[in-house]
């Protein structure tokens, strides 16, 4: 009795998350209970969300929660554990994988063995009455189990015991005497000896089309492998076709390119003669044009007629005809070169090497 009031006590002082005893409690603010460095931990985890949430009741806070030792806790905590120092519990909680009691009250214990009478599955405490009481001698033991559901009879609910060789299906005992009358019937570990032979005979021609299959596949593998090669000597090869032609047709831009230029910066270098000295003459007209207003300015009939006679001619014209540029920038041949370049390797790009058939196979073409 006093073992089963500690049990109920116990999950007070667990923490949630190591499942072990409170060690260093603290207590967050919607009241539950941590060991300190479990909370850190766990919060550590959530720090990149910046949302802080309680690992039971999932209430989250905003703002980091400050973590102060719960010293009240902490010395209940160890008094418990100093009156209850070989009790059992606190790291045997069943987790996900495990098989739970289910006799426990509560946050149910790991379940070391099962009873197929009972139907029902025991922790180290709860098993006891089957070790001591001569009322569960003869029930049936085994380790835990979890489908328990599958061992009964859908019909009559009652364990399967009997195997009906006749129908290939585990029966109860009423089902011997009832539909399974008169039909060829053993026991389970009888008809398991006689499947284990047929299983070995399976086995071994499992294990020999194993072996057929490793020795195809070794084989494709090496074909693969072959193709593989192939397909990347191929590939080289035809990329330095492809490189090639490549850079011929870079070379043959950039020698184009630089005939272009040549033109461009010849003819451009005359019209910038040409403009620097019609800025000259123009600049000489403008001051020849001041000059004019300022005679015309002069009242004196005497003075206006001496400055007259001695006013400087007008500039010669340098550039009576306008510039001659030439816009062939390159010779007629070698334009028709290029266009013939040009029209082939549109028919080269508009020809089809590979296209997808109605069946969805690639195609090549030549």
């Amino acid at each position: 009795m006093a073992e089963g009031r500690h049990a109920l006590f116990a999950d007070k002082f667990t923490c949630s998350v190591c499942l072990d005893v409170l060690n260093d409690p603290v207590t967050i603010p919607c009241g539950h209970n941590y060991c300190m460095s479990c909370i850190k931990k766990y919060w550590d985890r959530e720090e990149a969300a910046g949302i802080y949430s309680c690992p039971q009741c999932r209430r989250k806070f905003v703002l980091k929660p400050e973590l102060n030792r719960n010293a009240l806790l902490a010395e209940v905590t160890e008094q418990f554990k100093e009156m209850t120092p070989n009790l059992p519990l606190f790291k045997c909680y069943a987790g996900p994988d495990d098989v739970p009691c289910d006799f426990c009250i509560g946050r149910k214990l790991r379940a070391i063995k099962t009873c197929v009478t009972c139907l029902a599955s025991y922790c180290e405490t709860h098993f006891q009455p089957h070790l001591v009481s001569d009322a569960f001698m003869a029930h049936k033991v085994e380790e835990p189990t979890g489908n328990l559901e599958q061992k009964l009879c859908s019909k009559h609910r009652k364990v399967l015991e009997i195997f009906c060789r006749t129908d290939q299906t585990c029966v109860c005992l009423l089902c011997v005497v009832t539909e399974h009358k008169n039909h060829d019937t053993v026991t389970p570990d009888v008809e398991r000896v006689e499947k284990e032979g047929h299983l070995e005979i399976k086995k071994i021609e499992v294990k020999q089309k194993i072996h057929q299959k490793q020795k195809k596949l070794e084989k494709i593998n090496q074909t693969a492998e072959i193709i593989k090669s192939t397909a990347n000597a191929n590939i080289e090869e035809y990329h330095e076709i492809f490189n090639s032609l490549i850079q011929s047709i870079e070379r043959m831009r950039s020698e184009v390119t630089g005939v272009i230029t040549g033109h461009e910066q010849r003819e451009v270098r005359k019209a910038e003669e040409f403009i620097q000295q019609l800025e000259k003459e123009i600049k000489e007209l403008k001051r020849k044009d001041a000059e004019l207003e300022e005679l015309s300015k002069i009242e004196d009939h005497i003075h206006f007629l001496q400055k007259f006679s001695s006013l400087s001619p007008y500039p010669e014209d340098k550039n009576a005809s306008d510039i001659a540029v030439s816009k062939e920038f390159l010779p007629e041949s070698l334009k028709k070169v290029l266009n013939d370049l040009k029209n082939h390797l549109n028919e080269t790009s508009n020809f089809n090497i590979v296209k997808t058939s109605g069946t969805g196979e690639l195609c090549v073409f030549i």
